[in-house]
């Protein structure tokens, strides 16, 4: 291996200033995530709103995409369709 001269001393000041940037990252990091988190949090929550009716929605229609289905075998079939069906 190359040898490797004696490490230089870093200045107090430089030392500081990367500690300080560290820091101010980390603060602005939290804050921004937890600006951000209220945001997603309000989404999610319309979404969920939306998710309910969107659900009932696609029931209501599968039930009557089964139901006209039916009713088409049945003619095919030649069977009497029940006048409650």
């Amino acid at each position: 291996m190359a040898s490797l001269g004696a490490p230089v001393r870093v200045s107090p000041l430089i030392k500081f200033g990367r500690w300080a940037a560290l820091l101010t990252g980390i603060v602005y990091g939290s804050s921004h995530f937890k600006t951000l988190q209220a945001r997603e949090n309000i989404i999610r929550e319309e979404e969920g709103k939306k998710a309910v009716i969107r659900n009932e929605q696609l029931a209501l229609e599968k039930q009557k995409l089964n139901r006209e289905g039916m009713i088409y075998l049945a003619e095919q079939a030649n069977v009497k369709i029940p006048p409650n069906f």
